[in-house]
């Protein structure tokens, strides 16, 4: 896929959705690391339904940390995996607190020290909390750029560089919301709807449906 194409595609994703942002529920970076951590293998309803009654109880390092292990899988058991998510949320308000004065660090080292982090959470939350131009490959993305032929890679790193790579500066910020959307509600799995695409026509794919 030329430059071209790519600039067409992301103006008119852009024009569509100029203010994008998460699904998640949050109101502050710290609030999102928590939903961003308990999303793994998890839908950003079921993880907002959780947060929805756990937030208004506890929504600091400090807060969360004193409901303890046993006292936060109460509010976050409906979502997949919750034991191990109680557990690495917990220790990681506690190396929050320790190390970081209780506050999220805008750094993607001590972000991915912090248990349960990988490096898509940590994008996610730099990119979203704090406006850094990271993109968060995830299944969603990885799906589009490879179908669409955007931006192709064997992996999601792969991908992720990739699209820095080819992604012009002035849409970086934006650019893994407005693909992950697209591929949630658009471009998804197992039978992509490209009769309502706004991309159809600069869209690579060979296998197009009606």
């Amino acid at each position: 896929m030329n430059k071209h194409k790519r600039l067409e595609m992301l103006t008119r994703l852009r024009d569509a959705n100029p203010h994008p942002t998460t699904e998640l529920n949050f109101s502050s970076a710290f609030e999102l690391l928590v939903a961003v951590t308990l999303s793994a293998q998890a839908t950003d309803v079921s993880v907002n339904k959780a947060t929805d009654k756990l937030y208004p109880v506890a929504n600091t390092p400090q807060a969360i940390f004193n409901l303890g292990v046993d006292g936060l899988k109460t509010y976050i058991k409906t979502i997949g995996l919750f034991n191990t998510k109680a557990e690495n949320v917990i220790k990681a308000c506690k190396i929050l607190l320790e190390q970081h004065n209780g506050e999220v660090p805008q750094s993607r080292e001590a972000l991915e020290a912090l248990p349960g982090v990988g490096r898509k959470t940590a994008n996610v939350v730099l990119n979203t909390a704090f406006g850094w131009p990271t993109i968060a490959v995830d299944t969603h993305i990885d799906r589009v750029s490879n179908r669409t032929k955007f931006a192709m890679g064997k992996n999601v790193v792969e991908v992720e560089k990739k699209l820095l790579k080819v992604v012009p500066a002035e849409f970086k910020v934006d650019v893994h919301h407005w693909l992950i959307l697209h591929g949630r509600y658009t471009c998804v799995a197992r039978k992509p709807r490209c009769g309502s695409c706004i991309i159809e026509d600069l869209c690579e794919y060979k296998d197009k449906t009606d």
